[in-house]
């Protein structure tokens, strides 16, 4: 400890660098806040092994399309593969930047995290790893988004023009005239048995927006004229 505190960092040339280059014939040393700025890589995976910018892994050298932008900000890459600019090792097609698939990759974690193109899990984690993205192991943050909680609501009010029930809209008996029945298409609308006229033994219903208004395709909430 007391040897590190006089370490100086190669990147801001301040002291404290705990940091140092994993390759045996390289004294360099670094503070991790100034890992990206110098070019440093950081394996977040057991031996957790650390890398100057002159001996860090490297991407196999591929060279990017005329006009390439990176995936996720959209804005242009680097012709080729450097530091900061990095492709799917797959499909080699997917080109991002470092600080790009580095965000991506805190907010997918491990078990959602994979090429955006080829949608390769297996391969491009080991690559990432490899070229030192933290991914943590842990759910995607949008797993836990209370914003999706109505995706996964089952719709529960009648939507007829006119409805019948004495309980109102949101009541729903198991069976008879006030059995709340859901659009057999897109579930996204219900009517009471009583408010489509429906028979008890009708086990289908569409609504209007599905079975079309007038067709008689199958019964809906209103009265086929005509």
């Amino acid at each position: 400890g007391l040897l590190c505190s006089f370490q100086e960092c190669f990147v801001c040339r301040e002291s404290g660098a705990t940091i140092t280059c994993q390759e045996m014939v390289c004294d360099l040393s670094f503070h991790l806040p100034c890992a990206m700025e110098g070019e440093c890589i950081t394996h977040y995976i057991p031996p957790h092994s650390c890398y100057c910018c002159e001996h860090r892994p490297q991407q196999q050298k591929e060279v990017a399309p005329e006009n390439t932008t990176c995936l996720t900000c959209l804005n242009p890459v680097v012709g080729r593969t450097t530091y900061r600019t990095m492709v799917c090792p797959v499909c080699k097609h997917a080109w991002f930047h470092r600080a790009c698939i580095q965000r991506q990759a805190l907010s997918a974690g491990l078990s959602c995290l994979g090429c955006p193109l080829c949608r390769n899990r297996n391969i491009f984690l080991m690559e990432m790893l490899f070229m030192g993205i933290q991914i943590p192991v842990r759910e995607a943050s949008w797993e836990h988004n209370s914003a999706y909680a109505p995706l996964h609501q089952r719709h529960s009010s009648c939507n007829a023009g006119e409805c019948l029930c004495p309980g109102g809209r949101e009541e729903a008996e198991p069976e008879g005239p006030w059995q709340l029945l859901l659009c057999h298409s897109c579930a996204a609308e219900g009517t009471h048995r009583r408010c489509a006229n429906l028979e008890n033994s009708s086990e289908r219903w569409e609504c209007d927006s599905c079975a079309g208004v007038g067709t008689c395709k199958c019964q809906s909430t209103w009265m086929c004229r005509g």
